[in-house]
């Protein structure tokens, strides 16, 4: 069995501050070894489980965060930016099912850590085919393109809550409990890294006895709504070729499927950063 896991920051255990996240930042150094850690509890429980090949995809940022002298040998990591397919990298190289590791709750998500959508700089709201999402839902909706289900997601409890909106039936891991943007009862990661270890093996054993989550499907045409901050950022978004713009703050456009969407929403993104 081929597995990806596919990893963010602002879910992982104890994070609760951008300074955290962010690499011109001290504490950015501490929670890479924590990042690490809880990854690599993912990786013990999938491989107790028989997992025999474990891809690892860096998704924070410039995806320059895991610790590759710290991973665990049982995994491959994707490391670097820009690469096909971003925070769900290696996806379309024959994997069976997916885990999101350290993962948050869209940008307008109330009592969320860190709350955001893509870019917290740029965007303000996404949807996708109409529905509010977001980087849980895109990046499942990606996966469920090529027929990988998402089996297991940790974060915040507004994350957990989020991913089993998008996934029903996915295994969750609340690693701490909002009370504000920057603020959380969080679990010391010992006891959080336990969960995960614990969580992916069932997560796995569940795939196994065929009672996982159905990969995630999405109508086609995919189309894309993008609410950003500004109108100096609309403007930027809407020099990308296909893209509507619907007002001072939104564009949209439609693809034939979810990859193609993914690249042009990364594009908008880009270019209105």
């Amino acid at each position: 069995m081929k597995l990806l896991i596919a990893v963010d920051m602002e879910g992982i255990s104890g994070v609760v501050d951008w300074k955290h996240v962010d690499s011109t930042h001290a504490e950015y150094q501490r929670f890479r070894h924590v990042m690490t850690a809880d990854v690599n509890a993912a990786i013990a429980g999938a491989s107790q489980a028989g997992v025999e090949e474990i891809i690892v995809a860096d998704g924070h940022g410039y995806a320059k965060n895991i610790l590759i002298e710290e991973l665990d040998e049982r995994a491959r990591l994707n490391s670097g930016s820009p690469s096909p397919f971003s925070m769900v990298q290696g996806i379309d190289s024959g994997v069976q099912a997916v885990f999101f590791i350290g993962y948050h709750a869209h940008m307008s998500t109330m009592h969320a850590v860190l709350a955001h959508t893509w870019s917290s700089a740029s965007v303000s709201n996404v949807w996708l085919n109409g529905e509010i999402v977001g980087e849980i839902g895109l990046n499942a909706s990606v996966c469920g393109h090529f027929n990988a289900p998402v089996l297991l997601v940790s974060g915040d409890q507004a994350a957990c809550d989020e991913a089993g909106q998008w996934i029903p039936g996915v295994e969750v891991v609340p690693v701490k409990k909002a009370s504000g943007r920057q603020a959380a009862e969080c679990l010391p990661p010992v006891i959080s890294q336990r969960m995960i270890r614990k969580a992916a093996e069932h997560a796995i054993r569940r795939y196994q006895e065929g009672k996982a989550p159905a990969p995630r499907s999405t109508d086609l045409p995919v189309r894309i709504s993008i609410e950003f901050l500004n109108t100096l950022q609309t403007d930027q978004a809407s020099l990308l070729p296909g893209v509507t713009r619907l007002d001072g703050r939104r564009i949209e456009f439609q693809a034939d499927d979810m990859p193609a969407a993914y690249r042009s929403f990364r594009a908008a993104v880009s270019l209105a950063s």
